[in-house]
């Protein structure tokens, strides 16, 4: 494939990624919404957002992994994509927590399929040295996601209702869905699936066979395993925010569709600059002072930390706080392409997808499933306890606990091994 197809796939990934992000972050961004509307509690509302979600995100991810290095990934994304859309429209319909419940569980299921897939298609497309790059632009889709997201909530939230939102997002992804086969397999994997049967995909023997490869993997790289609990670390903070709108509008004061609408300007240039930074930065701090990406990811967190810990803290609300969470966004944001390339770097060219798609079971079932749904659980506990600034402290704790990524991060950078199998280009 030419370089020019290559950034166009490069496009419609992190096109399908924000679409990704925008499902996966719009019952957030409708929390002061739809938790009234519902009549859901904190624990309920993390439940959502957390571990119904998570669970077959993460579990069944693990089991996409290993389809993805087997199968046709174009025609495996499609069908991710479209299934996740349905079910997010469908997810429009709810009156009360179980039938909420119910289309968040299956949605993560289709979403699973999607990043493993594409990262490992990309992988084809692009050198090991531009991975940093392509990781980081791809993940710029977070703060994409996330940004639209909270217009979406805040500008058509209170004219077409979330409901009418959901049903919205579900039609615009099943036109993805059928637009992305337009798209080609690489030719290399063209002959993969050339020489075995198509009954040998789901052949248990070949997933059992995957699974042992992968433990393998995991034990005789410890930088990839500390790498990946650095990431579990990281994301414990990124789950407890989930509650962040109702921390504002609840504890800081700010209106429900106006702080949404904040939150939203002033994530998106925070975020996209944190992903060209992580990205090209990494790229650039690894080729001049030979170091691993890890040791870039532990100077990001040591530098910003202070910085996102004092924004919990502070009583201020105008230009100091706010350009506390620019920076908290931007940090967010340098993460996200220096830990995956770091992960991909370091994986058999032929494991890629199922070691990418066991990083993010753990990151998810562990990282955000405790920081969603503990943090939903706490807030209540201190709440039914009369204490006051539940969700500020809530929220700072799971900060402080996050940073045992910075120990993870410098031991990985210590012992960072790259694999020896050179790219394809």
């Amino acid at each position: 494939m030419s370089q020019s197809s290559s950034y166009q796939l490069l496009g419609f990934l992190t096109t399908l990624n924000v679409l990704n992000f925008i499902d996966r972050q719009l019952l957030t961004s409708f929390s002061n919404f739809i938790v009234p509307d519902l009549n859901l509690t904190n624990t309920q509302f993390g439940l959502l957002s957390g571990l119904a979600f998570i669970v077959f995100y993460s579990l069944v991810g693990l089991f996409m992994g290993a389809i993805s290095d087997r199968v046709h990934r174009i025609k495996f994304i499609s069908f991710g994509v479209f299934l996740w859309s349905l079910l997010t429209a469908i997810s429009g319909m709810a009156k009360n927590f179980w039938m909420l419940l119910l289309p968040r569980i299956f949605i993560g299921i289709g979403e699973s399929i999607l990043t493993p897939s594409a990262l490992s298609l990309l992988s084809d497309h692009f050198p090991k040295k531009n991975m940093g790059f392509v990781s980081g632009f791809y993940y710029l889709a977070v703060p994409l996601g996330i940004t639209a997201s909270f217009y979406i909530a805040g500008y058509l939230g209170p004219i077409w209702g979330w409901r009418n939102c959901f049903f919205a997002l579900g039609a615009i992804g099943i036109i993805f869905a059928i637009v992305i086969l337009i798209f080609k397999e690489t030719p290399n994997r063209k002959q993969q699936l050339e020489l075995q049967l198509t009954k040998d995909v789901l052949n248990k023997k070949t997933i059992i066979d995957s699974m042992h490869a992968l433990r393998q993997t995991l034990k005789d790289n410890y930088a990839l395993r500390l790498t990946i609990y650095g990431g579990i670390a990281v994301h414990l903070i990124l789950g407890a925010t989930t509650f962040d709108q109702l921390w504002l509008v609840q504890e800081r004061g700010f209106d429900r569709s106006e702080i949404l609408i904040i939150t939203g300007t002033i994530g998106f240039p925070a975020g996209i600059l944190g992903n060209l930074f992580g990205g090209i930065g990494s790229d650039y701090y690894t080729k001049v002072t030979g170091k691993a990406r890890q040791t870039f990811l532990f100077w990001c967190l040591l530098v910003f930390t202070p910085f996102v810990i004092y924004y919990r803290l502070t009583e201020d609300t105008g230009i100091l706080f706010f350009s506390l969470l620019f920076l908290g966004f931007f940090q967010w944001g340098c993460l996200y392409g220096p830990i995956t390339s770091s992960i991909q770097e370091m994986a058999p060219e032929k494991m890629r997808a199922i070691v990418l798609a066991y990083y993010l079971l753990m990151v998810n079932i562990v990282g955000l499933g405790i920081g969603i749904t503990f943090a939903g659980v706490m807030i209540d506990y201190l709440l039914s306890n009369g204490v006051n600034e539940a969700y500020s402290k809530t929220l700072l704790t799971f900060q402080l606990l996050a940073g045992l990524s910075l120990p993870a991060f410098y031991i990985a950078g210590k012992n960072y091994k790259p694999n020896n199998e050179e790219k394809r280009v």
